[in-house]
């Protein structure tokens, strides 16, 4: 038989609230301490404790993170999902089952089947808590049949339970129990196995959440307002978390407001009560929370307040699937609020740009006068990714045109909070307690000097110096990422998280004689390269992970005419990461369609 190493996918089901995420973070923590390339999702229900949930583990040599398009090795532990789990998998397939479980089994011929005693293990080691040691169980399993190196094993049970000896000494017992079983009732029958791997370049596990809140804390956050929302909670949790260690004073005192608002609107109107004042102020939330925002921001872009806001993105529309991941928002951020307005949205695609745009945001926040958008989904921001480091600030905070000196606000020939002195849109301000008025912030029509106006041209006037603003901001913000093949006529154009997936998705189509270029938007409004790039090209498609191509009608309607046909969209979703081959061929199809 031989073997299969480093290039095969675990599934792992098991109910929520029984401890299975430890367990399985010590899986994807050992695997990737012996430097394979590894990815974990963690699929988890909305609502209760008890119902199913889902960790999938795909190793790959090649680097491939996406799900996969099957399971080679199934860990049964729930009965909720048993039958449904087992019927999903092609022959020749893995189960390792927990044979304790009542009027639960195996009987396919066609799988190979393990079954472990998980329970009645788990209980000779603490009757009370069996239901959390079953989990550690199976990884000694897996350990044993894979050949997980024991010390990365114990390294991964010691970071899990940092400073808690008990429980350590408690899992690394069950993880023993998992492997001697394993050595002496198995014999091994599958082909499945694990080869450590040199680590060329180190690296380090991450969340998406964990990293923005980092890059929050280096940008000089001074507010955090919020109001906790799945996906996005764990973001503002990481930024009170890293308050004591990166942001006191000489005397221990929190130079970080925070304040957990009464809903997502009181939490917005306190974020734009700190760019007023000159703060630093952010909030985080998901879909349903920009919903509720709708109206301060569209206050913080026509009256101009510095302002932050994170997107951790889920499935909609309404509650939609709050534990699932989408590319929704992107036309809802970009366009947010009533009447005419455009902001300025990131869309980091790696844990390390989570990090990166997570202080530049507030940058461009305040040099612009504007609302920011940082857009993540649930998959970027609440799974573990690998990271190779941050780039820090290497400069200082850019505040943009606030008049601070006395003598700089009397050298203004004529001072106007909204007068366009530069020729380049963007106004300047005072702040409260400089000595120098006016202060000024109008959310109502008004002229160049603040001054409320329903005149028919301060208010044409004003709007068109708010685009002028916000699109000259274009080719400042983030670039797109290009990789660029010879002689390539097809070009892909995606955003965030399917960077994930795109590799895959390249290879599986080079298997089928298609070449393509690559280019990931990493901000909006669109950099010029965008345009160059789709120029470039005679066919470009535009990937997403959402139903109506959110991203491509943007596109559309901002290219020149002559580019708009080149232009074409392949967007998907059903709550998944983004799996590879299902973009492949719908590319595949939508070509075919082109050429009719």
């Amino acid at each position: 038989m031989e073997k299969i190493i480093n290039d095969f996918t675990i599934n792992i089901a098991t109910a929520n609230g029984t401890g299975s995420q430890s367990a399985n973070l010590i899986l994807l923590q050992s695997l990737f301490d012996m430097g394979v390339p590894v990815s974990g999702k963690n699929l988890f229900p909305s609502n209760i404790s008890g119902l199913p949930t889902w960790y999938i583990v795909r190793l790959s040599d090649k680097g491939y993170q996406a799900p996969g398009d099957r399971t080679h090795i199934q860990v049964l532990v729930n009965p909720a999902t048993w039958d449904e789990d087992l019927a999903a998998l092609e022959p020749g397939s893995v189960v390792i089952w927990n044979s304790d479980t009542k009027k639960k089994t195996v009987e396919r011929e066609d799988i190979i089947s393990y079954p472990i005693p998980m329970t009645s293990m788990a209980r000779k080691i603490n009757t009370k808590l069996a239901k959390l040691v079953t989990n550690i169980i199976y990884v000694g399993v897996l350990a044993e049949l894979l050949g997980i190196d024991q010390a990365c094993l114990e390294s991964a049970v010691a970071k899990q339970f940092k400073g808690k000896a008990t429980a350590v000494e408690l899992n690394t017992t069950a993880l023993g129990l998992g492997r001697d079983y394993c050595k002496e009732n198995l014999t091994k029958a599958d082909p499945y196995a694990v080869e450590a791997r040199e680590i060329e370049t180190p690296k380090f596990f991450f969340e998406g959440n964990e990293a923005a809140a980092l890059g929050s804390i280096y940008g000089g956050i001074q507010l955090l307002a919020w109001y906790p929302i799945t996906p996005s909670s764990s973001m503002c949790e990481g930024i009170i978390s890293y308050i004591p260690r990166l942001r006191t004073d000489d005397e221990g005192n929190a130079t970080v407001a925070v304040i957990q608002a009464e809903d997502e609107l009181a939490a917005a109107g306190m974020v734009l009560g700190a760019g007023w004042a000159g703060g630093r102020g952010l909030t985080a939330t998901s879909g349903p929370g920009i919903s509720l925002m709708q109206e301060f921001i569209g206050l913080a872009y026509f009256a101009e307040i510095p302002s932050v806001f994170w997107d951790v993105v889920r499935v909609g529309p309404s509650t939609g699937l709050p534990t699932r991941t989408q590319q929704s928002d992107i036309a809802m951020l970009y366009e947010g609020s009533h009447g005419d307005t455009q902001h300025i949205v990131l869309l980091p695609g790696t844990v390390e740009e989570c990090f990166e745009f997570g202080w530049r945001a507030f940058d461009y926040s305040e040099r612009f006068q504007t609302p920011v958008f940082g857009m993540s989904d649930l998959d970027l921001g609440m799974n573990r990714w690998a990271c190779g480091g941050f780039t820090y600030p290497d400069k200082p905070m850019d505040r943009g045109k606030v008049v601070r000196e006395k003598d700089v606000f009397e050298a203004f020939e004529t001072f106007g909070r909204y007068l366009d002195v530069d020729g380049d849109g963007i106004p300047y301000r005072t702040l409260p307690g400089s000595g120098m008025d006016p202060i000024l912030y109008r959310g109502t029509g008004h002229n160049p000097m603040g001054v409320y106006s329903e005149k028919p041209e301060d208010y044409y006037n004003l709007m068109q110096r708010l685009r002028k603003k916000i699109d000259n901001a274009r080719d400042e913000l983030p670039a797109p990422i290009i990789r660029e093949a010879e002689a390539c006529e097809v070009g892909i154009v995606f955003l965030g998280s399917m960077e994930n997936s795109i590799q895959e998705i390249d290879d599986i189509l080079e298997e089928t004689g298609l070449q393509v270029s690559q280019c990931r938007i990493r901000a909006l409004p669109a950099h010029s390269e965008v345009e160059a790039f789709i120029r470039r090209h005679e066919v470009s498609i535009v990937l997403e992970i959402n139903r109506d191509g959110q991203l491509y009608g943007i596109l559309r309607r901002e290219l020149p005419n002559d580019l708009v046909t080149k232009v074409h969209s392949v967007a998907y979703s059903d709550g998944m990461p983004p799996r590879a081959r299902i973009y492949a061929e719908r590319i595949l199809a939508k070509l075919e369609e082109v050429k009719k």
